[in-house]
């Protein structure tokens, strides 16, 4: 351990520990005070600091017990909404969120699958902050090289087993001919033995993660719209019900099928902001989440609009 390690540790250690002053603090090491508060900084960003607040006391906990309840759930986190609400802010929002929710279930050597997405690339960036055990992570879908470069498990203890395919091909007698590759065949298999499940819920506007990379158009998503797309689980397009979109696209996908999804133990959706509602209430509908992750704008978004589909769905089989 280098000097400035130790010097970040033994100011972390007397301001949340001991609840020394940072004036006291820059005095007894013999710092400014400007150093002692980049060394805080420092401390919360690398993961020395972490911080927990009880669920238990949390005004959260009735949200997710409504969402529980309405939607079969195991279980569900709902955090604070983050004091901006531009999409970046939201995303980092929910993936810390998932980081802690993740840590505190995983175990030595455990296997955890993960979905495609830029929110989840920002749940693994946190998790390799703060895991302790070692933890191996088995895509699920084709593409996802891009958001987790190998070069990312040297770094961090996590082990990176990637679909070693794009996501979307050319033709499905291609995809039916690369689904029967030894080393895609053998990443499929690995997906039964981990302990819980990693999903994105993508929406259906321009700004959407599969757009912005290229994957798909603007006219591709048109299309799926027009076809009664609310959203999409592993680049797999749902429509309110949660059932699947039938399209050329569905035949080019290389992803795990929604089928396999739904007979995974704990999958855990993580979502926000105010595009994710319809696509987030696709997915419950669909059951294929056992947990829900998301902040709590977007949980009373989607208690609110069910609660008003119920009674609208009522009031029309009361006309008929």
């Amino acid at each position: 351990m280098n000097y400035e390690e130790s010097l970040k540790i033994k100011t972390a250690w007397y301001y949340y520990i001991e609840n020394i002053t940072q004036q006291k603090i820059a005095e007894k090491l013999g710092i400014s005070r400007m150093k002692v508060m980049k060394l805080l900084e420092k401390a919360v960003q690398d993961g020395t600091i972490q911080f927990h607040i009880s669920q238990e006391k949390s005004h959260h906990l009735k949200i997710e017990q409504e969402l529980i309840h309405k939607w079969q759930l195991n279980d569900a986190f709902v955090a604070p909404a983050g004091i901006h609400s531009d999409k970046p802010s939201v995303n980092e929002t929910v993936a810390k969120a998932a980081a802690m929710y993740i840590k505190a279930r995983l175990t030595e050597d455990t296997y955890i699958n993960f979905g495609y997405g830029d929110t989840l690339s920002k749940v693994l960036n946190q998790l390799a902050i703060i895991v302790e055990t070692p933890l191996s992570v088995v895509s699920l879908t084709g593409g996802v090289s891009c958001y987790l470069p190998q070069a990312f498990s040297n770094i961090f203890n996590i082990k990176l087993y990637l679909y070693p395919a794009p996501l979307v091909v050319s033709d499905k007698m291609f995809r039916a001919s690369l689904k029967k590759e030894p080393s895609l065949v053998e990443i499929s298999r690995m997906i039964d033995f981990a302990s819980m499940t990693i999903v994105g819920i993508g929406g259906m506007d321009d700004d959407a993660t599969l757009i912005k990379n290229g994957v798909f158009t603007k006219s591709d998503f048109l299309y799926l719209s027009m076809a009664g797309a609310a959203g999409d689980i592993l680049s797999h397009f749902i429509d309110k019900n949660g059932d699947p979109v039938q399209s050329d696209i569905e035949d080019r996908l290389l992803s795990t099928p929604l089928e396999t999804l739904r007979s995974l133990p704990n999958v855990i959706g993580v979502a926000a902001g105010p595009d994710k509602v319809k696509a987030l209430r696709a997915a419950l509908n669909g059951h294929y989440l056992n947990v829900l992750v998301t902040d709590d704008e977007t949980a009373l978004s989607l208690l609110q609009e069910n609660e008003n589909h119920e009674k609208m769905t009522e009031f029309q089989s009361n006309a008929t």
